[in-house]
């Protein structure tokens, strides 16, 4: 049967907008994505085969049926789809390559004597599209095999450690402008207004319930005074609230409720109630906290030397 678009426009039309969708929903950076995504190419390769098949397919199935037809069928049917472009001697030719088919009046060439029931066999040749493609996958191998195991080129583990590579560079690219990314070592004291304030409205939420909403402490030990269980910096209080206390006791984990952003500013704030000695607060615990990073004061002795000249 005569198709309105033939196979040579149709079966690359289809190709092409399945290869735009996949570039367009895939994100492969700069290169495209059957390159970049190895995967992606042999999809591409065995779509473009089976369409190929199922082209073949449909051609020789409408080719039986149309000889099936009757004189004034085929009359008919030639009038209402005539489509001038898929008589000409290309299509024509480029089909006959491909399959290198025989019309049912020639089938008489290639008829055997099996005849099982009334059914007969045909010695039909395989189809060159098919043969060729079975060379060029022997052609692949024995390159991969030059390349890979004669040669000696990268093996598997080396190009997974190459991709691992790729993938953390791209990750610390992605921390340096990632503006919710924040952990213990870049952690930084905020001591902006907006901030604090932002962190005092985490706190009243999330912390009043065992420190008190001036922070001296009911369940959970006061955070006005110098001393401290776990550390009383900014990146040791981010790493408390982050992982949560000691294990079996202490503060739960709120990594999976506040964002490290938000922590920053609440760990921000709790630093900035040191030394508001609220009424009524709970006895120290833990150890007086010195920051051992900060830099040391110099301390500098002026001695004065006194000479007595005894006669």
């Amino acid at each position: 049967m005569k198709k309105i678009i033939p196979s040579y426009v149709r079966v690359p039309l289809l190709f092409a907008i399945v290869l735009g969708a996949m570039e367009y929903f895939i994100d492969s950076g700069e290169q495209p994505a059957f390159i970049k995504f190895p995967m992606v190419g042999l999809f591409l390769v065995v779509f473009l085969f089976l369409l190929i098949a199922i082209e073949i397919v449909v051609s020789a199935v409408d080719n039986v049926t149309y000889h099936l037809l009757t004189e004034e069928q085929k009359k008919q049917l030639k009038e209402a789809q005539e489509i001038p472009f898929t008589e000409g001697k290309f299509y024509q030719g480029l089909m006959k390559k491909l399959t290198r088919s025989k019309e049912i009046e020639e089938e008489h060439d290639v008829l055997l004597d099996h005849d099982y029931d009334g059914i007969k066999e045909l010695d039909n040749v395989l189809p060159p599209w098919w043969v060729n493609l079975f060379y060029i996958t022997i052609l692949f191998a024995f390159v991969y095999m030059i390349r890979f195991h004669v040669i000696g080129d990268y093996t598997q583990e080396e190009e997974f450690q190459t991709e691992m590579e790729i993938a953390r560079a791209e990750i610390e690219k992605y921390k340096l402008t990632a503006p919710d990314l924040m952990d213990k070592d870049k952690v930084t004291l905020l001591t902006d207004a907006t901030s604090l304030a932002q962190g005092k409205a985490i706190y009243d939420a999330k912390c009043v319930a065992c420190h008190k909403a001036d922070g001296g402490g009911s369940i959970g030990p006061n955070l006005t005074d110098a001393h401290w269980i776990l550390g009383g910096g900014i990146k040791e209080v981010f790493n408390t609230i982050m992982e949560g206390g000691r294990e079996g006791k202490g503060m739960i984990s709120w990594k999976a409720e506040i964002k490290p952003s938000d922590i920053q500013k609440v760990s921000s704030y709790i630093l900035s109630l040191q030394g508001t000695n609220p009424p009524d607060a709970k006895a120290p615990e833990g150890e007086i906290w010195v920051d051992e990073s900060a830099p040391k004061a110099e301390t500098v002795t002026d001695s004065t030397v006194i000479t007595v000249e005894v006669k």
